[in-house]
């Protein structure tokens, strides 16, 4: 059973987190929504989206949900960035926060997992040199996330990262 004061410190917690993506001083990064399986088809080609593992029903009521609890939270509008793969681009528009643009650096590893030090660097690098105040949202795959924060996020789950001095990360939580 979770005491009130847990539940209290919980509550604030999440508080401090969409405050923190309202005004730009921390990033989202988003798991896709539910698609089932793992990994791709063996026929995968990223160009097409019918050799892909792509959102379910489910995934994509959970995407406009997830886009619905943004706008809940005050926030209407974000600097949308996403994975070249359709069930990534698909979560991304479904959330209707603002254009979605591509970001080759949150493609997926999961075939290539020798490159998963090299763009996650990449990743790093296009985060250091990132300027807007604007709230960001990126929208990826469980190995690029796992790789970024240490965090294993479920379909769907957003962890907010705060950026630091050096190019450091600090998780601030997940939502």
């Amino acid at each position: 059973m979770v005491s009130s004061n847990e539940e209290r410190k919980a509550l604030a917690r999440q508080f401090q987190n969409w405050a923190a993506l309202k005004t730009g001083t921390a990033f989202a990064i988003m798991r896709h929504a539910l698609a089932p399986g793992v990994g791709d088809p063996a026929n995968f080609n990223v160009a097409d989206c019918s050799t892909q593992r792509n959102l379910s029903g489910d995934g994509r009521r959970q995407a406009i949900k997830i886009g619905n609890r943004f706008r809940e939270s005050g926030i209407a509008n974000a600097e949308v960035y996403t994975s070249a793969w359709c069930r990534c681009r698909d979560t991304a528009e479904l959330l209707k926060l603002g254009k979605v643009r591509h970001l080759g650096a949150i493609g997926s590893f999961f075939r290539e997992p020798e490159q998963a030090e090299a763009q996650t660097d990449a990743l790093k690098s296009w985060l250091s040199a990132y300027r807007s105040s604007a709230p960001l949202l990126l929208v990826t795959h469980y190995v690029n996330i796992a790789a970024l924060t240490g965090v294993y996020p479920r379909s769907g789950e957003i962890v907010v990262v705060q950026r630091l001095s050096g190019g450091r990360l600090k998780i601030m939580g997940s939502l």
